[in-house]
């Protein structure tokens, strides 16, 4: 898996660089802060979504879970600390 979409935080600090030690070549981040968010697309490059639990609404969460079925994405759901992260992905690996 190459591309990973991130959904929630305002900002993401060395998960980025983590993550792109850990093999991802693209990351790309929502904040979710706002409410239209749950109107948005996701990117057709995604290979995996990544939903920071503690930083997100339950609606937009939901929005993009059944987005992400649709679409036969794994999804996975994390805190916003590299361990949870960490270990989220060693699910899907």
């Amino acid at each position: 898996m190459e591309n990973i979409l991130i959904i929630g935080a305002d900002r993401l600090g060395k998960i980025e660089k983590n993550l792109l030690e850990y093999g991802f070549s693209n990351v790309t981040h929502i904040d979710g802060r706002k409410v239209k968010m749950v109107h948005r697309k996701i990117p057709e490059q995604v290979d995996i979504i990544l939903i920071l639990t503690d930083f997100i609404n339950h609606n937009l969460a939901n929005t993009i879970k059944n987005k992400a079925k649709q679409n036969n994405i794994p999804t996975l759901y994390a805190r916003r600390s590299w361990c949870s992260i960490a270990k989220s992905l060693e699910t899907v690996s």
